[in-house]
């Protein structure tokens, strides 16, 4: 097993139990765009577990390095980013900024909180990937400000066809600590599901919006 490898079955098995990330294929959850479905995501409640904390700040900052080298800011994601964001730019020193899913109606109408500089290298920190359209919302606004984005990290992704078609449509490298593959395999390794729902598993993610239909 590749190191890589390893530290996603760490990942998720982390997740798993702290329920981050919670797995039924027989009471399955209402997401807000209406699809149903076996898994749900919570990455805040990691912020509650310090061990499990340092763990994930830590392998961002060695994927930043591993993957993006020198970079001037990093860019948190609202608001379930901020704070992972914020820690991975202390352990690197960097300045720190975070972008809203849009501009404010009011005050100064700003979309990205913090100082941010035109030709500044940046990468964006996220801590959920669906579809990718407000992750790469948050990368557009980095752009339009003049930033050099780099890559985007991420806790997890699933994995879906329209995150890979959207972030290959935008031009951007996203990498993440694990995935929808990494999980199930550890939820059955670990009994967390049963093989009886394995399938159910793999065919939601292969159409989420006709799953349980």
């Amino acid at each position: 097993m590749s190191k890589n490898d390893s530290l996603a079955l760490d990942t998720a098995e982390f997740l798993l139990q702290i329920k981050a990330i919670k797995l039924d294929v027989h009471n399955p959850f209402t997401w807000s765009s209406g699809i149903k479905s076996p898994i749900y995501c919570d990455n805040r409640k990691i912020l509650s577990y310090p061990k499990i904390r340092t763990f994930i700040r830590q392998e961002f900052a060695r994927l930043i390095n591993d993957e993006f080298g020198s970079i001037d800011l990093i860019a948190g994601v609202a608001t379930g980013a901020i704070a992972h964001g914020v820690l991975v730019a202390q352990d690197l020193g960097l300045p720190f900024a975070y972008v809203r899913s849009t501009k404010k109606d009011h005050g100064l109408s700003n979309q990205i909180e913090g100082v941010v500089e035109s030709g500044q290298s940046v990468v964006v920190v996220e801590d959920l990937v669906s579809t990718g359209q407000s992750s790469l919302a948050a990368v557009q606004a980095l752009r339009e400000a003049g930033c050099n984005v780099k890559g985007m990290v991420a806790i997890f992704t699933y994995g879906l066809e329209a995150a890979t078609d959207n972030f290959r449509r935008e031009n951007c490298t996203l990498k993440t600590l694990t995935n929808y593959d990494n999980l199930i395999k550890q939820a059955l390794n670990r009994n967390y599901v049963k093989e009886s729902d394995l399938q159910s598993l793999v065919k939601w993610r292969e159409n989420p919006e006709m799953w349980g239909k």
